[in-house]
């Protein structure tokens, strides 16, 4: 199969995907599905070679070729003196999607959004997905260690995007001819792009939006409390990732990091108090409800803290809620105060 050439072929404008032939893998199947969503690459078909004369031809060449030249339009890792990585922090070895998404993906994110490359959210939106999605692609093609000790995993997943890929390969014993496994590669390729398009969506009408809630309410924190340590929602948003990453762009002290987050629940019928942990993984809390309030509830709860329309404090002491915003501000401006950090 080294020198067979298969042309995948569908309605195109003319351009020419070039990769290698026999088994695929994700990197590459996703690499065609992102050219594909190109201005220059829209539906070009693809031609699956390792035959250099034949990969020549093509106006692009992804993961076969030994070759990484963007003036070129030549894509491949493989090569011994290959080391690239996608930069802003990032250190992992790039593969065939990552190299692509470095190139083409700002743009490829402005076209599903309809946007210019020049609007910001295009630059947040491009390193999020590949510290979130592109990152583990390039990890698990190239062997990159999950774990940098070395450790063992203490379990397997097989379950991820490259491992449901090579499931779409024919198994050994398998008779499948060179049309069958075109088909097959297509259908990885549409399998990675719904993956990265669905997860493209998710952080441009999701993820943004929270963020933009997150950092007006963390602006907003002096008027909140004059400590800043009490941050006020007025709905509900998923807040946690947001905070930290503002907190770290903005050069926060320590003295000066929030303790409590006050949000209506889910259900905009309670309002929840939050202690802020030390670290997004981390169980251990800036500064826990006190500790006489924890377990206890309803009128038990309002008795000892003095405090109406109390529901509960977690035993832990890193969540409780109340009837009204009021309440749950109550809650957590006393807290401050029984645990000197109110100014």
């Amino acid at each position: 199969m080294g020198t067979e050439v298969r042309d995948v072929k569908r309605a195109n404008n003319g351009k020419v995907i070039g990769t290698h032939n026999g088994t695929f893998h994700c990197d590459e199947a996703l690499a065609v599905f992102l050219l594909r969503q190109t201005n220059t690459y829209q539906d070009s078909n693809v031609r699956r070679s390792r035959d250099p004369k034949i990969l020549d031809t093509c106006d692009i060449v992804v993961d076969v070729g030994g070759v990484y030249d963007e003036s070129l339009q030549r894509f491949d890792h493989h090569q011994r003196e290959f080391n690239g990585v996608f930069g802003h922090g990032f250190v992992t070895k790039l593969s065939s999607a990552g190299l692509v998404y470095k190139h083409f993906g700002k743009e490829i994110i402005a076209n599903r959004l309809k946007k210019s490359q020049d609007d910001p959210v295009i630059e947040t939106l491009w390193l999020k997905m590949y510290k979130e999605f592109i990152e583990g692609i390039d990890g698990i093609d190239n062997g990159v260690l999950q774990y940098a000790d070395g450790a063992l995993p203490r379990y397997r997943v097989k379950t991820d995007l490259s491992s449901r890929v090579s499931w779409l390969n024919p198994a050994w014993n398998e008779k499948v001819d060179s049309n069958g496994v075109d088909e097959l590669f297509e259908k990885a390729s549409t399998l990675t792009g719904s993956e990265f398009t669905n997860r493209l969506d998710y952080y441009a009408n999701a993820w943004l939006p929270a963020r933009d809630i997150v950092h007006s309410a963390f602006s907003e924190r002096k008027n909140v409390h004059a400590s800043s340590r009490i941050i006020l929602f007025t709905q509900f948003a998923p807040w946690k990732e947001h905070l930290y990453e503002i907190e770290r762009e903005a050069g926060i002290a320590e003295d000066e990091k929030p303790f409590y987050i006050i949000y209506p629940d889910e259900t905009a019928s309670n309002w929840r108090i939050q202690a802020v942990s030390v670290s997004p993984d981390s169980f251990e809390n800036r500064l826990s409800l006190p500790e006489k309030w924890r377990g206890l509830r309803d009128e038990a709860l309002s008795k000892e803290s003095g405090i109406p329309g109390c529901i509960f404090i977690h035993s832990s002491g890193f969540i409780g809620g109340n009837a009204t915003k009021e309440g749950a501000l109550t809650m957590a401006t006393r807290s401050l105060e029984m645990q000197g950090k109110a100014s």
